[in-house]
């Protein structure tokens, strides 16, 4: 399927303008890292979180509905708890984290004991004829800072060395040149989609890393895609200008970049709206990822291989090596 034919946008002649894009948007992600920093989730900083379920015994006892528990923890003291199901939703079991105050504090003596007397106080008859320590709380742990610490500075380690292993992979593939700037493009689509979180004060959970890592296998995809067509015409167009081969290859590889991410955002974009809470956030990483890694593809890192050349008067030799390889 092709929803483009024979294109000629001129991508290299406006990449100034692309530049002056990304740039903005980058620079609003680094002010809110800095400014507000990140919201780490209970998993990164420390809490407590229990699993409870609120099956009565009574059949004809309404089950507790998420809204109606979350407003019961808020009245309790804790405005910011997660609350989500586990499971189908008519077993009445939920996850709940609720998270200190301060990210190097330890976790609250009290804290446990007060989640089970919220538990007792206002679902009296969910808990009725049933142990409260087994069959109502199931799990009750503690997160301290320092796991939290630890589990924070091992996910950001993940995506820094997913980073390096690809530009390794494109240095085989192509050359150095091109895996560098497709790392620049991908910490690009990073950087904007982290400061977009800090900014909207959205948390930073272990899904939203592993959105991280999905949009950088997604986005790198693409741009690998973009960097096979520019070899392979390198090849037959060895006489013609980097820049306008680069263009020309953009162009044709324009059509099945533009139906792959339309048919993958729309997927994403169906969990944002359908996927429930639970999901919420993992599906607007990714539908964030899908539009900026598909705009650094097309407009940044092609342009930025072109411009690096220029810059190390090392076009010819790229277009040489290029040529050559299989």
């Amino acid at each position: 399927m092709r929803i483009f034919t024979n294109t000629h946008v001129p991508f290299v002649e406006i990449r100034k303008i692309t530049y002056a894009i990304s740039i903005i948007f980058v620079l609003a992600g680094l002010i809110g890292l800095f400014t507000r920093g990140l919201n780490w989730s209970i998993d990164f900083t420390s809490g407590v979180a229990a699993k409870v379920n609120l099956s009565a015994l009574d059949s004809s006892v309404a089950p507790v509905r998420i809204d109606e528990l979350r407003s019961v923890l808020i009245s309790n003291g804790f405005p910011e708890a997660e609350i989500q199901h586990v499971g189908a939703v008519e077993d009445g079991t939920f996850m709940i984290k609720l998270k200190s105050k301060d990210a190097d504090d330890a976790v609250s003596s009290d804290t446990k004991t007060r989640v089970i007397e919220i538990i007792k106080e206002n679902f009296p008859e969910h808990v009725q004829g049933r142990d409260i320590n087994s069959e109502v709380i199931q799990e009750l742990y503690e997160v301290g800072p320092k796991v939290g610490g630890e589990l924070r500075t091992q996910s950001l380690l993940a995506v820094f060395i997913a980073m390096i292993l690809m530009i390794i992979y494109i240095w085989f593939r192509f050359e150095l040149t091109f895996g560098l700037m497709a790392i620049v493009a991908l910490a690009h689509d990073v950087i904007i989609i982290v400061g977009i979180f800090a900014l909207t004060g959205k948390e930073i959970s272990v899904q939203i890393i592993a959105a991280l890592l999905t949009i950088v296998g997604y986005s790198i995809n693409d741009t690998i895609v973009i960097f096979d067509r520019i070899r392979e015409d390198l090849k037959t167009n060895r006489k013609e200008p980097m820049g306008k081969v680069i263009n020309h290859s953009i162009n044709q590889t324009l059509s099945r970049t533009t139906v792959t991410s339309i048919t993958t955002f729309f997927t994403a974009f169906s969990l944002y709206l359908f996927g429930g809470a639970v999901l919420h956030d993992f599906a607007f990483a990714i539908c964030l990822g899908v539009i900026f890694g598909t705009y650094s593809s097309i407009f940044i890192a092609s342009n930025l291989v072109l411009d690096f050349n220029k810059l190390t008067h090392k076009e010819k030799q790229s277009v040489q090596k290029l040529s050559r390889r299989k």
